[in-house]
């Protein structure tokens, strides 16, 4: 049995909050409104993001991080990917000694085009081998209501991998292992780009042989980015990769998927935003990231430069397509 301290209670900070403590740990869900946090503990429901969802009653919410974090020797880092280093400046004098820190935010920070693995390394002055990434097909509200699914812990000590994949081994939810972070990290920030492209297509009417370009060249591209960056090709074709980017991809639980739709309507950003519970999308913020880095790198990534241009330059949805369709023709 492990000490879990979950550093964020939104839908996947919950969500994981209650697979670690169907394994069989001792969990502590730190929410940031202490209201929010007494209302986990007298309903045992999480109200505000899986309304309807019983959670453990050995699952105790607090808003006090030092309690959350108190003796804790696997800490989970549930905050979105762009408030992650400031959050980090106040709980780094509180991380125990040795504990394991994973992060489960997808993104790449916006200031820094740092992965959030490296952020955690950069703010806390832990060593890179101390910090495990959980990525994979995990949409929350079917895990949370134990669906079987996998999910992938990796970690450049595949030691410490191990010991977060038994901790977070609940009956429905099967964790492998991988040493490659920057490939887990990579496919999970770019999906939700991809997810956005496929939204917009499925917005405008497009059907089965559009999305499936999307998500085959979205692959590609992401693949490109990895490797420049130091991944193992092989990761993205895998639960990290080409498993978490059909889920989002395909679903309508996908925030992403739902906040593209709606600009392929037609909508603005705000409408998107309205449609997906006054939450913007994490590709959103990512496509802006990502395509910086992939500039930086000089990795061509043209479905991502298109979600760029409809997210931040005002391109529509129709001109994107066209100029997609557009490009120099080559082999695959």
């Amino acid at each position: 049995m492990h000490n879990v301290a979950v550093m964020g209670a939104g839908s996947w900070g919950t969500t994981l909050a209650k697979v670690f403590a169907d394994a069989g740990n001792e969990v502590r869900l730190w929410a940031r409104r202490p209201a929010l946090a007494q209302a986990i503990n007298q309903t045992h429901v999480n109200a505000d993001y899986l309304p309807g969802l019983a959670l453990p009653e050995s699952l105790y919410a607090t808003s006090d991080a030092t309690e959350a974090l108190a003796n804790a020797d696997i800490v989970i880092f549930g905050v979105p990917s762009q408030t992650l280093r400031s959050n980090l400046e106040k709980w780094t004098p509180l991380l125990p000694a040795d504990s394991t820190l994973v992060s489960i935010s997808k993104g790449v920070e916006s200031a820094t085009l740092k992965r959030m693995s490296e952020v955690i390394a950069d703010a806390t002055g832990v060593e890179a081998s101390r910090i495990a990434v959980l990525s994979g097909p995990n949409l929350a509200k079917e895990i949370a209501g134990e669906q079987p699914a996998a999910t992938v812990i990796a970690c450049t000590d595949e030691e410490r991998a191990k010991l977060v994949q038994h901790a977070a081994a609940a009956p429905y939810l099967r964790p492998y292992t991988n040493t490659d972070v920057i490939g887990a990290e990579i496919g999970g920030a770019c999906k939700n780009v991809i997810a956005l492209a496929c939204g917009m297509a499925s917005g405008r009417g497009l059907g089965n042989n559009t999305l499936a370009t999307i998500i085959t060249r979205g692959l590609a591209e992401i693949t490109r980015l990895g490797v420049a960056l130091g991944a193992d090709p092989f990761t993205f074709s895998g639960l990290a990769g080409m498993g978490d980017l059909v889920a989002t991809c395909s679903s309508t639980l996908s925030r992403n998927r739902t906040f593209g739709y709606r600009l392929g309507q037609g909508g603005t950003l705000e409408e998107a935003k309205a449609a997906t519970n006054g939450q913007v999308a994490e590709g959103v913020i990512s496509s802006d990231s990502i395509f910086r880095l992939a500039q930086q790198v000089g990795v061509e990534m043209p479905i991502t430069q298109a979600v760029f241009g409809v997210c931040h330059r005002g391109v529509s949805v129709e001109d994107m397509i066209v100029a997609l369709m557009g490009r120099t023709k080559k082999s695959e």
